[in-house]
């Protein structure tokens, strides 16, 4: 028989987890490498994981459509700001494009996955609705953040648009292709393996992937392609 539920971890098995990290940092320590910087990052990563849980916990036993649509609305303009991280420079001036390839590349899988697969009701079930989106704006935002590096690389160089769109445009695609390579010979991703620790069957557990993996590769797709479209006349300029 199927156990569909989630054991709780008790605090004090929790710990368990944190030796590794604790040898980690002995070893940054001894080789007098930054280890303050590794020890916040943990903290950093608790507090922002205890927060979140609160604060899902609230949006879960709501049952409003509009908290959801502004926390995607909050994912987009999060994820457009750091995307462009890596182009300081042009930050301001790329942003809104950046914006609005995310909210378009991540819109059309997360409708198609949410009203046409999963058929969600209501509409904006919150504990499938924000999870798939933070997969769909996050792979989007790592995929435009990859292009517009290699974009601004390659124009720097002297490459014509064309031939620098086209870069980029491979180089954004290679992390999320890489990812269908290994799935399953490599990797069990976080979905899937949730799934099966929660007791789903693996034949079930499949098919979720499946749809996650192609809303990944759709929406880094279309998101970076948009972008590069939208931006052209800033980079043709050089």
């Amino acid at each position: 028989m199927e156990n569909n539920s989630v054991e709780t971890i008790p605090i004090i098995n929790l710990a368990i987890a944190f030796i590794p990290v604790l040898v980690t940092m002995l070893i940054l320590f001894k080789w007098s490498l930054n280890s303050s910087n590794a020890l916040y990052a943990v903290a950093r990563m608790l507090i922002q994981l205890l927060l979140i849980g609160y604060f899902l916990s609230y949006i879960f036993e709501s049952d409003s459509g509009w908290i959801i649509v502004v926390i995607l609305i909050v994912m987009v303009f999060s994820s457009s700001w750091i995307a462009l991280g890596v182009i300081t420079s042009k930050r301001l001036i790329l942003y809104k494009h950046a914006f609005w390839s995310i909210l378009l590349g991540g819109s059309i899988p997360l409708f198609l996955v949410t009203q046409g697969v999963l058929n969600l009701d209501p509409w904006y079930k919150p504990q499938l609705m924000i999870p798939l989106a933070g997969m769909i704006f996050a792979n989007s935002m790592n995929s435009v953040s990859l292009a517009v590096e290699r974009l601004n690389a390659e124009i720097e160089r002297g490459v014509s648009y064309d031939e620098a769109r086209n870069i980029a445009f491979q180089a954004s695609l290679i992390p999320v292709i890489n990812s269908l390579f290994a799935v399953g010979l490599v990797s069990l991703p976080g979905m899937m393996t949730g799934q099966i620790l929660s007791g789903v069957s693996p034949l079930i557990a499949v098919r979720y992937q499946i749809m996650v993996m192609c809303m990944i590769f759709g929406s880094s797709g279309i998101s970076t392609a948009y972008f590069l479209i939208l931006v052209k006349p800033i980079f043709s300029l050089k």
